[in-house]
């Protein structure tokens, strides 16, 4: 198993942005795309389907074992006591990086911190399917208020990054304590892919430019369309994108 990557504050390529969501639930479906775009992407994210099906060690030694680096999406979300037991638990599996949910609270986030070992620990802010008028009625404020609120408790937490939706990334950069953080954006999606259930999106190489540090990108590159060719060849395109602006 390889040893978990230490926080770097860039990335070297435009394919090291790009984190490949193994929305499966099954290990030999997460095989296939995982040996095919190892070569081509920085990172495999585990979510909740697959580690709920498989487990979440079987999954993370199978993207090690094909060479692949992970992001363990466990978006941990309870007692600071918890937190820190499942973010200890975490960097033992040698993941690159995995992230807890920042409405467990401060507390929360600063044992994920404290227990991250040699992983990148981020905070979950505002699900990027969730729409300003979701955000008020979970949150009793507008998502980029409580994307703001998150971001400085993780960072106060000393966490390592957050994960935001795009659309958050012009606000977030103008506020400078919170320059160190790493931005992974979820809903992005590339001109030529269906949006799907996410809201507040953007393209990759308008996230870039907005200041995203990595992208997570799913159904546009597991389930390429026709038009782009496979896998491959969609996670090619969306490099060829990031580099455009870089």
């Amino acid at each position: 198993m390889p040893e978990a990557a230490r926080m770097t504050r860039t990335l070297p390529s435009p394919k090291d942005r790009i984190i490949v969501a193994l929305d499966v639930d099954r290990l030999e479906d997460a095989r296939a795309l995982i040996k095919s775009l190892a070569p081509h992407v920085g990172c495999f994210k585990i979510g909740l389907e697959l580690m709920t099906a498989v487990g979440a060690p079987q999954a993370v030694r199978l993207v090690h074992e094909l060479g692949g680096r992970v992001f363990l999406d466990g978006k941990f979300d309870d007692i600071p006591n918890t937190v820190a037991g499942a973010s200890k638990s975490a960097a033992g599996l040698g993941v690159y990086m995995f992230n807890v949910h920042a409405c467990a609270g401060p507390e929360a986030m600063a044992a994920a911190a404290k227990n991250k070992g040699g992983a990148i620990a981020l905070a979950v802010t505002v699900l990027t399917s969730i729409s300003d008028e979701g955000s008020r009625a979970i949150f009793g404020a507008p998502s980029r208020d409580k994307v703001l609120q998150f971001a400085r408790e993780a960072a106060r937490a000393g966490l390592d990054g957050i994960v935001c939706s795009p659309q958050e990334l012009p606000f977030l950069a103008s506020d400078p304590d919170l320059a160190a953080l790493w931005k992974v954006t979820p809903g992005v999606r590339p001109e030529w892919a269906a949006t799907g259930d996410q809201r507040r999106v953007m393209t990759p190489a308008e996230a870039v430019r907005a200041g995203a540090t990595a992208l997570v990108v799913g159904r546009p590159i597991t389930a390429a369309p026709s038009s782009i060719g496979g896998p491959v060849d969609a996670a090619k395109k969306i490099a060829e994108e990031i580099a455009s602006v870089l």
